[in-house]
């Protein structure tokens, strides 16, 4: 499973000559609604399977939950079914808070 810190994910945001990857957020809507990495797409945990024809496997996928546990597990259930290039925000949305955005609310 491969991991990507928080500085990171934003080093490859800002490279203007790297595509970027989908931010697959995977928290519940009312997190969602609290704070977000800006271009995220919400699909909740519980959704994930049921929805996983919209998402193109072969795309680089960085997947963000709260702390970086669901989205490992997610990350796990996206590679066993074909998906080649996932990466698991390590710490989640807290720790890009603490990191990167100090202004994003936390919960």
């Amino acid at each position: 499973m491969k991991q990507i810190r928080p500085f990171e994910l934003k080093a490859w945001l800002d490279d203007s000559q790297r595509e970027k990857p989908l931010l697959l957020d995977v928290r519940e809507p009312w997190e969602f609604d609290l704070c977000r990495i800006e271009g995220s797409l919400l699909i909740p945990m519980g959704s994930v399977f049921a929805r996983i024809g919209e998402l193109d496997s072969a795309r680089e996928t960085v997947v963000i939950c709260h702390h970086g546990v669901r989205s490992y597990h997610i990350a796990r259930l996206l590679e066993m079914n074909g998906f080649a290039n996932v990466i698991n925000l390590s710490g989640g949305v807290d720790a890009w808070a603490a990191q990167v955005d100090m202004a994003m609310a936390t919960y």
